[in-house]
């Protein structure tokens, strides 16, 4: 894009607050880089405005799609007219492409960008024991990318145990082949640790895990980009673990958004286009 004109497709990210999002340079990077004309701009959203702003949204014919985050992504799914198995399993929605007729597509792509992230750096998760730390929103999304890629088995440890007893139904439910259980004391070693938990993002907080837990040979991964080297990851480190840092997660999400969303070079058939 050398300069914005009538051709331009405009894109957005809905957040409330909005003011520490990074999407938009890095997309807007990314459509540069693809030869694509379009520009995205964050727009600070309140969960009261949610439902206008999005009918707005559907409304404009030069609309490309959004990015929903922190703290939409759940409202979002209602919002749309169409959206993918995985978002139904995990209930959120964190990306949105407007097709030509008006209609809404909603995709999660934070589990999906995951495990594309591990892949890419060598790690294959199909057929390893997994033992997922958290049952929140982001680990959520991961279960479910997991249980998609075929992983052995899938562990799931968290402070509430009510969520993970939540997460762990809807699992077996939707994959009944998956052995899905609660880390508990003196559970087998999984093959792979994933921290699903905030725990690291500041400085002193304590660690997801005991670290006595961790044995040399396990891969050891997190969600979290910064720091890169969270407490956890320096524990596994200390125990001769393998460990995989978040940043790849994000750099995988955002390669799969601008797929999503059309954000194709000129001689390329955008998404839901024939």
């Amino acid at each position: 894009m050398t300069e914005i004109s009538g051709h331009t497709r405009v894109y957005a990210i809905l957040a409330d607050p909005v003011h520490h999002v990074q999407t938009p340079q890095k997309l807007n990077a990314l459509m540069r880089a693809r030869g694509h004309d379009g520009v995205m701009v964050p727009v600070h959203v309140g969960a009261g405005e949610l439902a206008t702003v999005v009918a707005s949204l559907k409304a404009m014919k030069t609309l490309g799609g959004f990015v929903v985050t922190v703290p939409h992504k759940t409202a979002i799914v209602a919002l749309c007219d169409e959206v993918s198995r995985q978002a139904q399993l995990v209930g959120a929605v964190n990306c949105v492409r407007r097709e030509a007729d008006g209609r809404l597509v909603g995709d999660i792509l934070d589990g999906l960008g995951f495990v594309a992230g591990m892949r890419r750096e060598g790690f294959e998760p199909k057929g390893r024991r997994v033992l997922l730390l958290g049952a929140g929103g982001a680990a959520n999304a991961v279960a479910f990318a997991l249980a998609d890629a075929g992983v052995a088995g899938l562990s799931i440890a968290n402070r509430t145990r009510a969520k993970s007893e939540d997460l762990a139904r809807r699992l077996s439910q939707a994959f009944p082949a998956l052995p899905v259980d609660l880390d508990e004391p003196g559970a087998a070693a999984p093959d792979i640790v994933i921290n699903g938990t905030s725990l690291g993002l500041a400085e002193g907080d304590p660690l997801p895990l005991d670290a006595s837990r961790l044995t040399a040979g396990q891969i050891v991964a997190e969600v979290i980009m910064q720091p890169r080297v969270t407490a956890l990851l320096a524990a596994a480190q200390a125990r001769g673990c393998s460990i995989h840092y978040g940043l790849p997660m994000l750099e995988c999400q955002l390669e799969m958004m601008g797929d999503f969303m059309g954000m194709t070079s000129p001689d390329k058939t955008p998404p839901g286009k024939t």
